[in-house]
């Protein structure tokens, strides 16, 4: 056998039967590869693993409501403007409290679920109340990605009247003190009381957020089962959702805001050729495009909601181009304009004083001044296009309506049909 030293290997790894030795520079190699291969499985694994660890720690601070403990009392304003309280309830055979919030995904698609609910069981003497239990200002606005609005009281209403809810839309953001006695782990997340209050079900709704793919039909069992005088076969399920998002969560959803000021802003000017190719959308995403000028009073307006309309959906293939249609010499005005709303897009402007030119080169139809606003297709089909200000939540469903699905298989279809 070939020796690599005559001195006995600081290591000796070898197989008995054979007698296959490792020598140093081949064991430091393969030592090498195993911590590299450790180090990234831990990297992979990490930002799951601190997530799960977080909703654990969560869930300790708030535990869920246990089984059999009767419903803690509260008086809430609702989307009605009117206080809703526990005792409103008294002569309800059962009361389902559901807790959900316009900003998930998961919870937009059993909205049409429980308005069901509630017209096939509300005769049958079970009364229904939804609360929403976040904290507003403890949702990113990356975590905005799948909504028109966010889980403040105002959103409530927009999203109410939009779905038409026939059920009270309570508020619980601000203090969080009743949602605190509750315990929801995520929305939605349903609790179900009997006649004397006790809680008998908490839980899913049913077991599959594609509706065609139900296979349990959790809290309606339950709801049959109790109104049968029977026990609750399944008192608990666990439930699937965006988490609860507390209060404490504040502070650290501060820190991607600190993160957007510290993005550079940045201005190109645009030729004609640059405005026919940006027409074409050689991003593949979807592409919204808005042309504006300092001295617009409806196009500085509008701006900032354009912009974090950006930020909400720029994790699911999205952009947004501003373009400037000032005078070239107006150069530095724009830029001051553009630090000040920090537009972290991509900004152009006009490269010539050629305006009717360069306006015809990005789009022959395009007749009156700004803002003009233009939603592109990843192929370049035209789905949007407005000259005047938008109507905001109007542009952010059809954004939606027109963004791939990712894991949320229906949502394109909520936003396209009402």
């Amino acid at each position: 056998m070939h020796r690599l030293s005559s001195q006995k290997p600081w290591f000796d790894g070898c197989v008995k039967s054979k007698r296959i030795c490792i020598g140093r520079e081949t064991l430091l190699l393969l030592l090498a590869v195993i911590v590299l291969c450790a180090l990234g499985l831990a990297q992979e694994s990490t930002p799951n693993s601190a997530y799960q660890a977080e909703l654990e720690r969560l869930w300790k601070l708030h535990p869920t409501l246990e089984l059999g403990l009767p419903a803690p009392d509260f008086t809430l304003p609702g989307v009605d403007d009117k206080s809703h309280s526990l005792s409103d309830f008294k002569n309800s055979k059962l009361l389902v409290i559901i807790f959900t919030c316009p900003h998930c995904p998961a919870a937009q698609l059993y909205e049409d679920r429980i308005k069901k609910l509630v017209v096939e069981y509300g005769p049958k003497g079970v009364a229904f109340v939804a609360i929403q239990p976040n904290a507003p200002a403890a949702a990113s606005l990356r975590e905005l990605n799948y909504t028109d609005v966010d889980d403040s009281m105002e959103g409530m209403k927009i999203r109410a009247k939009y779905r038409n809810f026939n059920f009270p839309f309570l508020y619980d953001g601000d203090t969080q003190a009743v949602i605190e006695k509750y315990g929801p782990k995520a929305t939605p997340h349903a609790f179900v009381f009997d006649q004397e209050r006790k809680l008998r079900y908490e839980g899913r709704i049913d077991d599959n957020m594609r509706l065609a793919s139900v296979k349990t039909l959790d809290l309606r069992n339950a709801l049959d089962q109790l109104l049968a005088g029977r026990p609750v076969a399944t008192p608990h399920t666990p439930v699937f959702g965006c988490s609860t998002k507390w209060k404490s969560q504040i502070e650290g959803k501060q820190k991607e805001n600190q993160q957007l000021q510290s993005m550079p802003v940045k201005l190109e000017m645009a030729t004609a050729e640059d405005l026919k190719k940006l027409r074409a959308n050689p991003t593949g995403n979807l592409m919204m495009v808005n042309f504006w000028a300092t001295w617009c009073g409806p196009c500085v307006e509008e701006f900032p909601d354009l912009v974090t309309t950006y930020l909400m959906y720029r994790s699911r293939s999205f952009e947004l181009v501003t373009i400037s249609t000032d005078l070239p010499e107006a150069k530095e005005a724009v830029e001051k304009f553009l630090r000040k709303e920090h537009s972290v897009v991509r900004n152009l402007q006009f490269a010539t004083d050629d305006t009717y030119g360069l306006q015809a080169a990005f789009d022959p139809k395009w007749e009156s001044g700004v803002p003009f606003t233009i939603l592109l297709a990843p192929d370049g089909k035209v789905i949007y296009r407005h000259e005047g200000e938008v109507n905001l939540l109007e542009l952010r469903r059809i954004i939606l309506a027109n963004l791939p699905d990712g894991g949320y298989p229906g949502n394109s279809a909520y936003w396209a049909n009402k």
